[in-house]
């Protein structure tokens, strides 16, 4: 037995000569066992991991007694409003940009030199008062040719008168001198119309706004010189949802702001509603008159122009209470159940923070404004003030601790 034994044992000093060969063999003999034994126990031990793998995994996906229980179905805190019955009052704000009502452009009518232009922009002229001046010297030789004409004419005319009584003339001669002197009349006034159009009066007292050309300029027909407005009022043209429009009529009061002169408003009157809306934009024009205009107002600024309109009675909601989705508009309203149900509506015109309801809903109906991120068709809700609401979703906005 000891010679069966590993060299390196033998050699190792722990075996002698002195050894007893009992002791050596009682040795070996509980180290057999030991071995023996360890692996029986690691062979039972595999066999039962294998056996409990599968309740372990089927354990580990229950909770345990520490987690906490999950949470109850609890009614969802809200805020409601009333379905009223009510007019609603628009007040919309409009921009637009002031104008002169009034404004024409002289243009002269007949070509030739400008000798007078007296007026720069900012002028002020009277009706009547001559603007501009071409040099007429050409028509007035022209207007006296044609005066002489015409006398000559008128002579003939009363020579063949008595030549006719006497029978030393004919009638055709007669004739022949009559229309000579209607032409030679007919010249006279044309050119006397040439003459009056070598000088412009103003049609109207106003103000120079546009100065375009210079004394010494030679302009040919149809040339414009100056601009001239009327400064006693002045208009905004605005452009207005259809909507809106069929609210509005002419003589309505309104309000204007202009920027240009801070925080002042004054009260102006619709003189004009274009009968055409726009196809593309759905608005239509309105001209707004501002008379007298208040002192700094010119045409160019800036004004804000709020209109008001009282609409016919109906009923409205909150607009914070309404939703939408792929179907349309929606509110939810609560039934006797305190039952959140998904409620269709058709909407109208919208003001402030209220809109007007067409279909849908009824007088005095229940509907949730506040509190919706939680609500579905069907829930369960329990009615609170806004105080609480804030509190409630405070709570739940807060992280819990790990």
């Amino acid at each position: 037995m000891v010679d069966s034994l590993p060299r390196s044992i033998q050699n190792s000093g722990l075996i002698t000569k002195r050894s007893d060969r009992s002791q050596v063999l009682r040795f070996l003999n509980v180290s057999m066992k030991f071995l023996m034994r360890l692996q029986s126990h690691l062979h039972r031990l595999w066999v039962a991991l294998f056996l409990l793998a599968p309740i372990a995994l089927v354990g580990c996906n229950k909770p345990s007694a520490d987690h906490t229980p999950p949470r109850s179905s609890k009614p969802v805190a809200v805020t409601t409003a009333s379905v009223e019955y009510s007019t609603l009052t628009a007040h919309n704000t409009l921009v637009g940009t002031l104008s002169s009502p009034r404004k024409i452009q002289i243009f002269n009518q007949e070509e030739g030199r400008i000798l007078r232009l007296p007026f720069f922009e900012g002028d002020s002229v009277a009706s009547g008062q001559e603007l501009v001046r071409l040099d007429d010297k050409v028509i007035r030789a022209q207007l006296n040719k044609a005066n002489a004409e015409r006398r000559q004419a008128e002579l003939d005319l009363s020579r063949m008168q008595k030549l006719l009584a006497r029978n030393a003339a004919s009638q055709d001669e007669v004739a022949r001198a009559r229309t000579a002197l209607e032409l030679a009349q007919a010249e006279e006034s044309l050119q006397r119309i040439i003459l009056d159009r070598m000088s412009i009066q103003a049609p109207f007292s106003g103000i120079i706004s546009e100065r375009l050309k210079e004394p010494g300029d030679v302009v040919q027909t149809y040339t414009h010189i100056l601009t001239l407005i009327d400064p006693s009022a002045l208009s905004a043209e605005v452009h207005v949802s259809e909507i809106l429009l069929s609210e509005l009529s002419v003589g309505d009061v309104v309000n204007i702001r202009i920027d240009a002169l801070r925080d002042y408003s004054y009260n102006g009157r619709i003189t004009r509603i274009h009968p055409v809306i726009d196809p593309q934009s759905r608005q239509g024009l309105v001209e707004i008159t501002l008379q007298p205009p208040p002192k700094g107002a010119r045409p160019g600024q800036l004004a804000r122009i709020t209109v008001s309109t009282d609409k016919t009675a109906g009923l409205v909601i909150p607009f914070a209470a309404l939703r939408h989705d792929n179907e349309g508009p929606f509110v939810y309203r609560i039934d006797a159940a305190n039952t959140a149900r998904r409620n269709p509506v058709r909407t109208g015109l919208q003001i402030g923070d209220r809109i007007e309801i067409l279909a849908g809903l009824s007088e005095g109906d229940q509907i949730i404004v506040s509190g919706l991120i939680r609500i579905s068709d069907g829930k369960k809700v329990r009615v609170v003030d806004e105080e609480v609401l804030e509190t409630d979703q405070t709570v739940l906005m807060t992280p819990k601790p790990s």
